[in-house]
């Protein structure tokens, strides 16, 4: 742990908006941290909340003089870590999600990871669980965190041991990296992690995953939250690669070329017996990985949560390359504007 005595003070930057039902499990676990309170601040950007969001956080407002609200007028998610960092005094910055609730020694831990290892950015693995118990939210949870799912995405399926990734969730930076690289991107509605990750890299820093931390990330809980949430990540995926000038990971191309795949040979076989014979080996290869990934998960979880995960892992595949392909269009070759009016702000 961090020495007491001699404990840098952390700013803790949290954009929000609409999460009354996170909001006060997010803070409370900050406010178990034991690292030194005096020490912290906390900074809420809430992009102007209509579920009441606004009201729980000027009652913490009132009760903990660490907490500051910061009115996020543009509603959006980069949009209010930009103002939190902006308005923040801390030496080290800590990029945190209301999704998630943190373990006591969670900021101790990535601040001495942070100081021991020289890395520019150091973030956790995410244990997701579901948002309730229904058979829907444990199985999207599972194919949230499941290889299957979401690839070799190292955050959310866990590593073995201490390693450079390309990007991680929730990252604890020190101050200096603002000035040097810049701010979040803020054309970026989702996937400004990516972005920023690639930039700290690419300019000769270290993003570090620690595989002996973690917090809790609760998931969707419907398959139309799960689907617009991975619509939207696949939509700025590819404006993401135009503004770094390449694809970060190959993984993030599969559920497009799936899609497209299905698409093609689907048209195809209006007209050849090869593009129908495709069309039928693709939807029989893809359909026993899903079936096999299912009864797999029979024995731990239950038929009924198993039989939900066969539909969680074709929406967040079929959501994700949909996105990913109408992304492609906008921003690498009509190089049109975000559509953030069919997107909305929130998940």
């Amino acid at each position: 742990m961090v020495s007491l005595r001699l404990s840098p003070r952390v700013s803790i930057i949290i954009p929000c908006r609409n999460e009354a039902g996170y909001i006060a499990g997010c803070l409370d676990s900050i406010l178990a941290s034991d690292f030194p309170q005096d020490q912290i601040e906390i900074l809420v950007a809430d992009g102007r909340s209509t579920d009441g969001t606004g009201e729980l956080l000027a009652r913490y407002c009132s009760r903990h003089s660490s907490i500051r609200l910061i009115d996020n007028a543009g509603g959006t998610t980069p949009a209010g870590l930009n103002l939190a960092i902006r308005a923040s005094s801390g030496p080290i910055v800590i990029r945190m999600d209301v999704h998630v609730v943190y373990p006591p020694d969670y900021i101790s831990r990535l601040v001495q990871a942070l100081e021991e290892t020289g890395a520019d950015n150091v973030g956790c693995v995410l244990e997701t669980v579901p948002a309730d118990d229904t058979p829907m939210a444990r199985a999207i949870a599972i194919g949230m965190s499941h290889r299957f799912g979401v690839g070799n995405s190292h955050f959310r399926v866990g590593a073995t041991e201490r390693r450079e990734v390309d990007t991680v969730p929730f990252g604890c930076f020190r101050r200096e990296i603002f000035s040097r690289i810049g701010l979040f991107d803020e054309e970026l509605i989702r996937n400004q992690d990516d972005e920023f990750n690639f930039r700290v890299i690419t300019r000769g820093g270290r993003v570090l995953l620690l595989p002996d931390v973690s917090c809790r990330y609760f998931a969707r809980r419907t398959l139309s939250q799960l689907a617009r949430m991975y619509y939207q990540y696949g939509y700025f995926k590819p404006l993401v690669a135009r503004k770094i000038g390449r694809i970060m990971t190959v993984r993030q191309l599969v559920p497009a070329l799936l899609l497209l795949g299905l698409a093609i040979s689907a048209l195809g076989a209006l007209w050849r017996l090869e593009a129908a014979v495709a069309l039928a080996l693709i939807l029989a290869a893809y359909g026993s990985l899903v079936l096999a990934t299912a009864l797999v998960a029979v024995p731990r979880h239950g038929l009924r949560c198993a039989t939900a995960l066969a539909a969680v892992l074709p929406t967040l595949h079929f959501s994700y390359g949909a996105g990913f392909l109408l992304g492609i269009w906008d921003h690498l070759l009509a190089r049109s504007a975000p559509r953030l009016s069919a997107l909305g702000l929130s998940r």
